[in-house]
């Protein structure tokens, strides 16, 4: 593999590459469906991978790249600026999160040529090694989705967190912010201060907690009345305490929270990030590399908010293409702090494809392959077909009948 792709990039050297395809390779993850995508060329041996996952939005993504691919073919995969700007001028209305995400893996792709045609790995390409090692936490369940998102009992909390930090994590986020609405009830505002306190006497104080309020609660009081009851308990953060978009809101309670606030994965491009780091509303960023636009967005997303002293922790509950962007971006990331990953969301992750990222205790590893070092087994890939993915958001509906977020 080492002689090919220095073949492969003295190939390359000096010599015009075009786009001659884009292809999409759809794989279902249980839970969730995860959108791989081919960027082809017509140098013999070399395209990139990236991917594109959304959660529900499978079609709408696939048909997405199939559209923006015409804007793309025939040019050099190298020029990636270029490219991306095509993929939006060209689109003419704004493409919002469906959009961006296809841009997103279409985008990760082109990195991927671009590092292997010249033989190195794409963080060196994003500005180089500012690390040696990039920090990872894993969600309860160890990816398995319904431990994620379904654990609201003490016993199951503290067994599934248990089995998070026998893995060698040193952090870890929870999911168990009740489905709410404009008011928090004393009952439900206790209950998250005893899962909270039965979570910090099952793992000690060296290691972090995350709690993901997945913008549940309908008013700056309710997330303020559960921020309350985590606070004591020292969380690393707490997560969208209320939905994007109201940036005030999330302000107050940045101001008022006596923890760090993070948000941002519902976001896309600069543009979006802008006022929430202009107002101070956030302590820690969380832009989705697979939704905001890619790497180069979030090299400026990143930019801007170290220059308004925020970190920067990834989401990304994706798939294994998604985590290989993601180190490579945090590896070439100053203000980087943490990295969500999924690695065990299937039995199978590692069949469909062979990727770089090596785990050492909570740390993954710097890799050194050209591009960002990954293969998928189409034919391995292709045994795990679209599938309807589970909409466990129904369970989001009050006593009395009224849905609320999810």
């Amino acid at each position: 593999m080492i002689r090919d792709n220095e073949d492969l990039a003295r190939r390359s050297a000096g010599v015009p590459i075009k786009i001659t395809g884009v292809k999409t390779f759809v794989v279902n993850a249980e839970m969730r469906n995860w959108i791989f995508v081919k960027v082809l060329t017509d140098q013999p041996g070399l395209y990139g991978w990236g991917e594109a996952s959304l959660n529900w939005k499978t079609r709408a993504v696939t048909g997405a790249v199939e559209d923006l691919e015409p804007t793309v073919l025939g040019r050099d995969p190298r020029d990636i600026e270029q490219c991306v700007r095509a993929m939006n001028k060209f689109s003419y209305y704004k493409l919002g999160m469906v959009g961006a995400t296809a841009i997103s893996g279409i985008e990760h792709a082109l990195w991927d040529i671009f590092g292997k045609s010249v033989g190195l790995p794409v963080w060196r390409l994003l500005g180089g090694k500012v690390r040696d090692r990039v920090r990872v936490y894993t969600h309860l369940g160890l990816g398995e989705m319904k431990s994620v998102y379904e654990t609201f009992d003490v016993g199951s909390l503290k067994e599934r967190a248990a089995a998070v930090t026998e893995k060698g994590y040193d952090a870890l986020k929870v999911v168990f912010i009740p489905y709410g609405a404009h008011s928090a009830p004393v009952p439900a505002q206790r209950h998250v201060g005893k899962m909270m306190q039965a979570l910090r006497d099952t793992v000690g104080d060296a290691v972090d907690i995350m709690i993901d309020f997945h913008g549940r609660p309908g008013s700056i009081a309710a997330a303020m009345g559960y921020i309350r009851e985590l606070e004591p308990y020292r969380p690393m953060f707490c997560e969208e305490p209320v939905q994007p978009g109201d940036t005030e809101a999330l302000r107050r309670i940045a101001e008022q929270a006596d923890c760090p606030i993070a948000s941002g994965e519902r976001l896309v491009g600069l543009k979006e990030f802008q006022p929430v780091f202009a107002q101070k509303a956030v302590h820690i960023a969380q832009p989705d590399l697979n939704h905001t636009g890619g790497l180069l967005e979030g090299k400026r997303i990143a930019a801007l908010a170290e220059a308004e002293l925020i970190g920067i922790a990834p989401h990304n509950p994706n798939g294994p293409l998604a985590g290989v962007a993601a180190l490579h971006f945090d590896v070439s990331t100053p203000n980087f702090v943490i990295q969500e990953e999924m690695s065990g969301a299937v039995p199978w992750y590692d069949d469909v494809v062979q990727t770089p990222i090596r785990r050492t205790g909570s740390h993954w590893e710097v890799p050194d392959a050209p591009g960002f070092g990954i293969e998928v087994n189409e034919t391995e890939a292709a045994k795990h077909p679209f599938k309807p993915e589970v909409m466990h958001t129904t369970s989001a509906v009050l006593d009395d009948g009224t849905i609320v977020d999810w």
